[in-house]
């Protein structure tokens, strides 16, 4: 029996936005190797002096990639560029495109936004809020639509730690009308400022420009074919198209890249806290899933229903504490530590967020004041305070969400899910119940070594960083010891002075 979701993209022509971004390469290339769509618009921001068709031509040398071109060399020719910005008004898409759009899309993946969680709140406003309300006006505008994804994020109610899937219009001080009609008139730098009042107890710029994409959604979707899709910390890929496939160093990657290399070594964590992780390939599996579910479902939809809401999260059966992803990307040092590293790999957990201040002091700030002193002496440039200025920031700005347990309601993602054929469940699985999550902590580790560290697993390598460990480790326990010999002689020496 076919599947049913091969078949539901067979000759479709897709149009993705997002599409250039880490999520966006894998579901382009888990379309273009596992259905036979006809077309994949991907709407791609043009740089100057660079050609759109050149940024999708580069490609062919990405890893990403390398599977589905091996069995399928000219696949990439189905992905057509289309110049356009989530920034400008009119999301930059000539009307020749648009015309295009309008008169040959039939499945729309929308995937495009700013994931910085401290970005500019005007920029935020117009690339998460108002392009997503252009989107919409767009699809209205294409005659053949049967299938509309938005992608959003499990956190942008995070504002509640019970999360159902449904909208939560009542935590928006303004609606997202309001806010888009006050981004008209006001300037950006008044915008900007106005930030903390308006984002209110939204955590950042991000999950409140995320809500407020979701309040487009429920007020302007009307009746087409839509639904929207709440991943969970999206992480490297588990098993497709590579194992531990990741392009970039973004949230808590970041931390066990810089815990890899031995410089970050305090965080803000509460170690007994759930984090929501969720491999990159299983994302895309739900995404198709609900493209298709969204087609099925759309003849028996009702002008009065709500789009459906797809959570997708680590299993409450199966969840990860703080501790354990700590715990479990530490351990690699041992295994396959990275051959460029400045210290001997370890992270202190600060639950008390009051007492980081003085930890990053003393594990951060003064080694980096050290080193940098050495550099200088060198006459190479010092980049270590530097650099510990901006990971203090990022782990402020991450503290909510590495100190709170938030649990997420999947009904209609298991809903779903069980409505799958075999076929679907062998192709598109995503079944965090049984994620092994010891063998999903060896990919990423691995992926993490290979794709961010640019090391190549041999034996020559791994014995290489193996042996700078060693001698890492020696000085780390040699110097934690004359610290504490120092720390015992000063508080003997007091102690005489006091008898």
């Amino acid at each position: 029996m076919d599947s049913g979701i091969q078949e539901f993209f067979k000759n479709k022509t897709i149009f993705i936005t997002g599409g250039t971004g880490f999520l966006g390469k894998v579901i382009t290339e888990k379309l273009l190797r596992t259905t036979e769509v006809n077309r994949i618009y991907s709407l791609i921001r043009p740089k100057r002096g660079k050609p759109i068709q050149e940024r999708i031509s580069t490609w062919e040398k990405d890893p990403v990639f390398e599977v589905l071109l091996r069995a399928k060399p000219d696949a990439l020719q189905r992905v057509c560029p289309i110049a356009g910005d989530c920034l400008d008004p009119d999301l930059g898409i000539s009307e020749s495109d648009r015309r295009l759009l309008a008169t040959e899309v039939q499945v729309v993946i929308h995937g495009a936004a700013t994931v910085r969680f401290d970005e500019a709140l005007h920029l935020s406003l117009a690339i998460n809020v108002r392009a997503t309300r252009l989107m919409l006006q767009l699809a209205k505008q294409m005659t053949r639509l049967v299938s509309y994804v938005h992608v959003s994020t499990a956190y942008s109610n995070c504002v509640v730690t019970d999360i159902a899937e449904r909208f939560y219009p009542e935590h928006l001080e303004c609606s997202s009308d309001q806010i888009l009609a006050l981004g008209e008139l006001m300037s950006d730098e008044m915008l900007d400022k106005m930030s903390p009042a308006l984002v209110g107890s939204f955590p950042n710029t991000y999950t409140y420009t995320k809500a407020l994409a979701e309040d487009v959604i429920l007020r302007e979707a009307d009746d087409l074919p839509l639904c929207i899709f709440r991943p969970a910390i999206i992480m490297s890929t588990y098993k497709e198209p590579l194992r531990g496939w990741v392009d970039n160093l973004f949230g808590p990657l970041a931390l066990c890249f810089g815990g890899a290399r031995g410089i970050m070594r305090v965080t803000t964590v509460d170690p007994k806290a759930k984090i929501s992780i969720v491999p990159a390939d299983f994302c895309v599996n739900v995404a198709l899933a609900c493209a298709w579910k969204t087609a099925q479902s759309s003849g028996h939809k009702q002008k009065a229903n709500k789009p459906p809401i797809y959570t997708f999260a680590p299993s409450e059966n199966n969840l990860l504490t703080y501790g354990d992803f700590i715990r479990s990307s530490v351990a690699y040092r041992d295994i396959i530590p990275l051959t460029k590293m400045l210290w001997y790999p370890f992270v202190l957990c600060i639950s008390t967020t009051s007492l980081f201040p003085l930890a990053a002091f003393f594990f951060h700030t003064l080694p980096g004041y050290f080193i940098d002193l050495l550099l200088r002496l060198k006459g190479r440039k010092p980049i270590l305070v530097d650099l510990y200025r901006k990971i203090h920031k990022n782990i402020a700005v991450l503290g909510p969400f590495s100190t709170t347990t938030w649990h997420f309601d999947m009904a209609n993602t298991m809903a779903l899910r069980d409505s799958m054929t075999k076929q679907d469940l062998s192709v598109y699985d995503f079944d965090m119940s049984r994620l092994d999550w010891d063998d999903f902590f060896k990919s990423a580790m691995y992926g993490m070594r290979l794709y961010i560290g640019k090391e190549l697993p041999t034996a020559e390598s791994i014995a290489k960083g193996l042996k700078l460990r060693l001698r890492l480790k020696i000085l780390h326990y040699a110097f934690t010891s004359s610290l504490v010999s120092a720390a015992g002689f000063v508080l003997w020496s007091l102690a005489k002075l006091v008898v």
